[in-house]
């Protein structure tokens, strides 16, 4: 695996991050990288990291650190990380396939495609709880406006403390499992959506306040009250559309398009696949491309829930791109499926694509579709989940589990090309 990692490569998608003459030196590259992979592999927070590779001799000459030198603190490693950001994880694999399919240590003649919802790292969302959420992040932030000297309307009240009353009237209630009780929930429910009305409202007026007399300050307000006002801004948007989701509920509309599970993670979404009694999830849903060898050369993360029939185009187009050809053999599971897919494969040069239909099947199409090399990738999706940290994101936002992801497939196939080679 070492040797792997030697090629100057690796560190050409860093070099764009860096000013040669602006800043003080960084972590080096290829010390950062390992330690990625270090951290990932073994499932390790970046302060358990730090420690570990403090400790061991071996560690320390995998990551080019010196038996005296120092290792990188946890937060430097978390704000390099979002230095960084996912498009350089995504080159770095992308790199990393290219050195393998130049050694030849990879042909790309097969293709198996399916997808899995990566975890969010939140709490199950209720109507309830993300009204509470999104009072108690206001009102935390307009006390903070005050606390930097930000003159603020005597009129914003605090409500968390009846809000937290309610929330406990909620969890009461829940233990009867009745359908009076559901009634009795959605009544306190009512109530806690006025009183984030309220609180919007309120939180208006503050920032209406406050940017007036930031336009007669000028350039004398501080930055800190300004990141202040934006965080304000932001969190009474999000409060909003929260207010607005769980007024629709109320109506007995339960179908909203892009709705909002957590004020901290925004991006996330439901998802629910669809496999018998699959339950819903909330985060992000992912596409894993794997070869015959088992080695993962694309992958996608979205914002949503599309169809899985129309991941599945895109898929073979970035392996062609990756390998210069088509794969001579495709397969996924039923929910990619089509006729349509089907027919643009073979037009693009796929020989055999393997994809089994919905419904009642005629006796030539049972035998087209008892062709070997099918099943095998959910072994990886569980392999990449289980041992390489895949099932639940620890970074928020789309583009915070985009860099995670980036960082579970690139640990992954460096074992795997270290066991192949």
């Amino acid at each position: 695996m070492d040797s792997w990692l030697q090629d100057e490569r690796f560190f050409q998608p860093y070099q764009e991050k860096f000013d040669r003459r602006l800043g003080r030196p960084s972590v080096p590259v290829d010390t950062f990288h390992r330690l990625m992979y270090l951290r990932f592999r073994h499932r390790l927070s970046y302060e358990t990291l730090v420690r570990e590779v403090r400790d061991s001799i071996t560690w320390r000459r995998f990551c080019r650190i010196p038996l005296d030198g120092r290792v990188p603190d946890s937060t430097t490693l978390v704000k390099l990380v979002h230095k960084y950001g996912p498009e350089v994880l995504d080159r770095l694999n992308e790199e990393l396939v290219l050195k393998a399919k130049e050694k030849k240590v990879i042909r790309g003649r097969k293709l198996r495609v399916d997808t899995t919802v990566v975890e969010a790292d939140i709490e199950y969302p209720t109507d309830a709880d993300l009204l509470a959420d999104g009072i108690r992040a206001i009102t935390r932030t307009v006390k903070q406006l005050q606390q930097a000297g930000v003159e603020v309307d005597k009129r914003f009240r605090d409500y968390n403390r009846s809000v937290k009353k309610q929330l406990l009237g909620i969890a009461k209630v829940l233990q009867r499992r009745t359908q009076e009780a559901q009634t009795e929930v959605r009544e306190i429910t009512g109530k806690i959506l006025k009183t984030a009305r309220r609180v919007v409202v309120g939180a208006k007026q503050v920032m209406a306040q406050t940017e007036t007399g930031m336009e007669v300050a000028g350039e004398a307000v501080p930055g800190a009250a300004r990141r202040l006002i934006d965080r304000l801004r932001q969190i009474t948007a999000l409060t909003a559309r929260v207010v607005q989701q769980t007024q629709e509920v109320e109506r007995g509309n339960r179908h909203i398009p892009n709705r909002i599970v957590s004020l901290w993670d925004p991006d996330a979404r439901p998802i629910r696949k669809g496999k018998l009694k699959a339950p819903t999830e909330f985060g992000y849903k992912v596409v894993i491309e794997e070869t015959e060898d088992r080695l993962i050369t694309g992958y996608e993360v979205f914002q949503g829930n599309p169809a899985d029939d129309t991941v599945l185009v895109p898929a073979v187009t970035r392996h062609k791109r990756v390998f210069g050809r088509v794969p001579k053999r495709v397969t996924a599971d039923r929910g990619m499926a089509s006729t349509g897919n089907e027919r643009v494969l073979v037009e693009m040069g796929v020989e055999r694509v393997a994809l089994p239909r919905r419904g009642k099947l005629t006796p030539t199409r049972i035998a087209y579709q008892h062709q070997r090399w099918r099943a095998g990738v959910e072994g990886t999706i569980s392999l990449l989940k289980w041992k390489y940290g895949m099932r639940r994101t620890g970074l928020r936002g789309h583009s915070g589990t985009r860099s995670w992801v980036a960082g579970s497939v690139w640990a992954y196939n460096l074992t795997r090309l270290a066991e192949l080679s």
